[in-house]
C-alpha cells in the first residue's frame, strides 16, 4: 500500500480512540481503574493536534513521529506498550513510501514481540495480544491464499472481532484485571476490543 494509506490506517486508529474514549473506559472499568480510554484519547489527542507537522519523508519516520507524541502523553501502562507496538511496526518500514502485506504481517509481529518485552505479555493472559496475534495470523494466511487488499482487511477485522470476544473466557494474568484474579473471567478484554474496533474502522473505510 501507499504511504497514504499508511496515513489513513494511522488517522483512523487516531479518531477511533478519540470517538470511543467513554466506550473503552466503560470496558475498562468493570474489571480494572477504567482510565483505559481516557488514556488512550489523551495521547492520540496530541496526535490528531499534530497531525500536519509530522515528517512524511517515508512511512516508518512517519510512524516513528506518532510513537513519540502519542506515547508521551499516554498514562499508566497503555503509553508504553501502545508506543512500543508503534515503534517496533515504524522500524519494520524506515525509508520505505510503499509498504507491501509482508510488510504489513512483519510490522504486526514486530508490535507483538515489542509488547511482549515491555509488559512482559503472553497470548491468553487476556491482553490486547490476544486479538492482535490473530489478526496478523489471518492476514498473514489471506495474503498466501491470494486475496485482495479489500478481503484482507474485512477477513483482519473478523478475526480480531471474534479473537476479542473470546477473551471472555480468559483469566487476566496482566494489568490491573489481573488483581481481580477469577472474576475476570466473563468480561471482555477492553484492549482486545480496541484491536477489533480499528480493524473494523479500518476495513470499514478501506
Amino acid at each position: 500500500m501507499s504511504q497514504e494509506r499508511v496515513e489513513y490506517v494511522m488517522r483512523t486508529i487516531t479518531d477511533q480512540c478519540l470517538e470511543n474514549e467513554k466506550y473503552f473506559g466503560d470496558l475498562d472499568a468493570v474489571v480494572g481503574d477504567g482510565d483505559f480510554g481516557y488514556s488512550l484519547a489523551r495521547g492520540f489527542e496530541i496526535v490528531r493536534d499534530q497531525w500536519d507537522t509530522f515528517d512524511r519523508s517515508d512511512a516508518g519516520t512517519f510512524l516513528q513521529k506518532v510513537a513519540v507524541t502519542m506515547s508521551g502523553r499516554i498514562g499508566g501502562t497503555s503509553g508504553p506498550i501502545w508506543g512500543t507496538a508503534v515503534l517496533r511496526a515504524a522500524g519494520v518500514v524506515k525509508g520505505k513510501t510503499e509498504v507491501t502485506g509482508d510488510d504489513v504481517v512483519a510490522m504486526l509481529r514486530a508490535a507483538i514481540v515489542g509488547i511482549q518485552a515491555r509488559g512482559g505479555a503472553e497470548l491468553g493472559d487476556k491482553t490486547l495480544l490476544d486479538a492482535l496475534a490473530p489478526m496478523a495470523d489471518t492476514i498473514e494466511e489471506q495474503l498466501a491464499a491470494g486475496a485482495s487488499s479489500d478481503e484482507i482487511a474485512k477477513a483482519a477485522a473478523t478475526s480480531a472481532r471474534a479473537a476479542a470476544e473470546a477473551t471472555k473466557d480468559l483469566q487476566a494474568r496482566r494489568g490491573r484485571a489481573s488483581y481481580t484474579g477469577e472474576r475476570s473471567i466473563g468480561s471482555v478484554d477492553p484492549g482486545a476490543v480496541a484491536v477489533a474496533v480499528l480493524a473494523e474502522k479500518i476495513a470499514e473505510g478501506w
